[in-house]
């Protein structure tokens, strides 16, 4: 979804062209995260939330056209994506490919597309002091949600699991 207006240069024939797509994605990652208030907005993990369910959104989207009516329609097939045995990370890869050839050959700018790989690069990139989950069951008795074992996560899973909670509660 391109927004074009004849007063920029950065698109084709001195086209404006503005990232609706992604925006839209992000926005509706924003929404669900917020009516899930899973944590503070201002937080790197809703960050890593957002970011996760909106490019799970974005890259879901294989007509080009997100719309607003479809959203409820969508929720299923989100949460599918964003399951804990799927693998989200190289389908990110792939679609992110796939649609990187698409706009090489197309020719045109995909800024909608630039967002998408700088949120992916950020989620990959980003590390966060996260809960060990992976920790002895039984070890040293947790006292405070501060206390017990912590582990550096990649920002990307601990946003699935985020995201994909926020569904579940919508």
């Amino acid at each position: 979804m391109l927004h074009r207006s004849d007063e920029g240069t950065d698109g084709a024939d001195g086209e404006l062209t503005v990232p609706m797509a992604w925006l839209y994605a992000e926005y509706i990652a924003d929404e669900l995260l917020r009516t899930g208030d899973l944590m503070p907005p201002t937080s790197f993990e809703f960050r890593a939330g957002r970011d996760a369910l909106a490019l799970t959104i974005f890259l879901s989207d294989t007509e080009g056209e997100l719309s607003g009516i479809r959203v409820v329609t969508q929720l299923e097939t989100w949460l599918s994506l964003t399951a804990y045995d799927q693998p989200w990370q190289e389908w990110v890869r792939e679609r992110l490919a796939e649609l990187t050839a698409a706009a090489a050959q197309s020719g045109r700018p995909a800024p909608d597309l630039d967002l998408a790989d700088e949120a992916w690069r950020w989620l990959q990139e980003t590390e966060l002091l996260a809960p060990d989950l992976n920790a002895v069951p039984g070890g040293a008795p947790v006292v405070g949600e501060d206390e017990g074992p912590k582990v550096w996560t990649p920002a990307w899973q601990l946003g699935l699991p985020l995201g994909h909670l926020a569904i579940h509660l919508f």
